[in-house]
This record gives C-alpha cells, structure tokens and sequence, in this order.
C-alpha cells in the first residue's frame, strides 16, 4: 500500500494483516489456551479504544453539529465493519427514538452482504452511492480495519469532494486520504492473521456504540444515565418506561403511570412534568423551546 499522509509515499502492511508472534503455537494447545490467548489478545482493545478517545470526541461534536443544522450520520464500511455500523445505526431508533434517517448505514453489497460474505464487493468505490445520498450538511463516518478499503475511501473522498464532514476510523494509521478526523484503533496483529471479525472488530464495535451513545447523551436524549427518549413499542419497554420515570423521580409506579397516560406516552414529558410540577402542556412547550433537551427544560422552568 502507498501512504501519502504527511507527505512521505511508503510501502505499508496493515497490522492486522501481519503474524502474531503470541499465538503462533495456538493450533498445539489445550482449548482453555486456545481461548486463554484470544482473551489476552482481546484484554487489550479497550486500551487502544482509550488511546483514541480524543479523536472520537472531535467525531461525536461533528456529528452534534451535523444533527443539530438538519444534516444526517452516514456510516461507511464492508464486510465486518459494515455489519457493525448497520447494526449500530439499526439499534438507536429504538433505543433513542431517533428519526429513522438521522444515522443511515452504507453497506458495500447491500442488504444479502449482511448475512452472506460477499468479499469482492468491498473492492468498489462507495462514491456513487454517497453522490446520491449526502449533502454537505451531513457527515460520513468510514470503518475499515486496513484503513484502504476501496469502498470506504471512495466514499469518503466523494464525501469531501461534496463538503460534507468525514472520519475515518481504522486498525492502521496508515491511510491513503485526509479525512476531518482520523480514529486510530492500534490493536495490532490478531490472534489469527487477517481474521479482523476479532481485535479490530470488536474496537470498531466499542467505538461506534461509544460514538452514536455519546451523540444522543449530547442531543439530549438521556436524562442522566436514563434512557428517556426510548421507544415503548411492546409490554416489556412500556414497563421499562414507568421503571425509569419512577428511577429518575424516586416516585411511586402508580404515579408514575398516571403521569405517562396524561402524557400520551410521553417520557420526557411525564418526566418534566413530574420533576418541575407544572402542568402537563406546559411541561411539553419547555421541551419543545429546548429541542428535547430535558435538563435544559427543567432549567428554563425553574428560571
């Protein structure tokens, strides 16, 4: 591969391409140390996870931002990557009650690349389907554990050619282009050479979750560490509701559940509601006025 990042062209193996001198002897052991070196390879994503935790930070304000000025979060990626950021995507509407197009997943091959490996798929630019989808107010997010994978570069750098924002999150630091923010996830050789389903993987995994939670906590999607935005859409979330509003206020689920029904459903506004005593309606002009921000609102009432 040929890296042109500051300004010097050289031959570069992704790392997680390279051999593992600790597990070279993996096929000779007990399957308890199979297993044991996995782990211990495994024990040490979450340190390189923390290491580029102040380029994930420049990443969620991005987003922020995006969100915020009425553009969307594209994720980017092939094979294991793009299975990663489809799920994350796929999971916050739920979870955050999101509008279904805030975070949308480009997946190289589609839907059927989800269930079945399709590897030569990831050898096509992503532009085209980036030309079509993105505006400049967006921001696309690339995953790759090479850092050089053609679908994801394409559409980055058909992402930058638009204006929109772009990151980049990788296993090599080495890469053929300049995004916004690049997020280096130095977990090295795998435990298997090659087999990026694992220390890579699972980086990207903690990482996009920690990304797309952080966006919501700053959107104002929580309250606290409280899934308050949260869809009811079944038996169990709908208790789950009334078990959150009564955390968060410390009052009794009879209550709880009254101030649900006056509120249509409404988390956020039984919760407003509840915690500053006004009415109902008013409880929902607050949020409004904050843009669903409840702390924000609580802040505004008590002022």
């Amino acid at each position: 591969m040929i890296s042109p990042r500051n300004g010097v062209a050289v031959n570069v193996e992704s790392p997680t391409e390279q051999r593992n001198p600790r597990t070279v002897d993996i096929d000779r052991v007990a399957t308890l140390d199979v297993l044991r070196m996995i782990n211990d390879e495994d024990s040490t994503v979450p340190a390189a996870v923390a290491a580029a935790l102040p380029e994930v930070a420049r990443a969620v304000d991005l987003a922020v931002g995006a969100l915020r000025s009425g553009g969307r979060v594209h994720y980017v990626g092939a094979g294991t990557s793009g299975r990663l950021a489809t799920l994350d995507a796929a999971e916050l509407v739920p979870t955050f009650n999101t509008p279904p197009d805030w975070f949308i997943a480009h997946h190289a091959g589609g839907t059927e690349a989800l269930v079945r490996a399709m590897e030569d798929v990831e050898d096509h630019s992503g532009a085209a389907q980036i030309r079509r989808a993105v505006k400049s107010s967006d921001i696309v997010v690339g995953i790759t554990a090479s850092g050089r994978t053609p679908f994801v570069i394409g559409a980055l750098q058909e992402a930058n050619a638009i204006g929109a924002h772009t990151v980049l999150i990788s296993n090599n630091a080495h890469v053929p282009m300049e995004p916004d923010v690049l997020v280096v996830l130095d977990t090295g050789p795998e435990a298997i050479a090659g087999s990026t389903r694992m220390k890579a993987g699972s980086s990207q995994k903690l990482v996009l979750t920690a990304f797309s939670t952080a966006v919501m906590v700053m959107l104002g999607r929580t309250y606290s560490n409280l899934m308050v935005s949260m869809r009811a859409t079944n038996a169990k979330l709908r208790g789950r509701t009334v078990r959150i509003l009564a955390e968060a206020t410390g009052l009794e689920e009879q209550e709880c559940v009254a101030a649900l029904a006056e509120a249509s459903g409404d988390l956020k506004v039984a919760l407003v509601h509840l915690l500053s005593g006004v009415p109902t309606a008013r409880a929902a002009e607050a949020l409004t006025s904050a843009n669903g921000h409840v702390r924000n609102a609580l802040g505004a009432l008590a002022g």
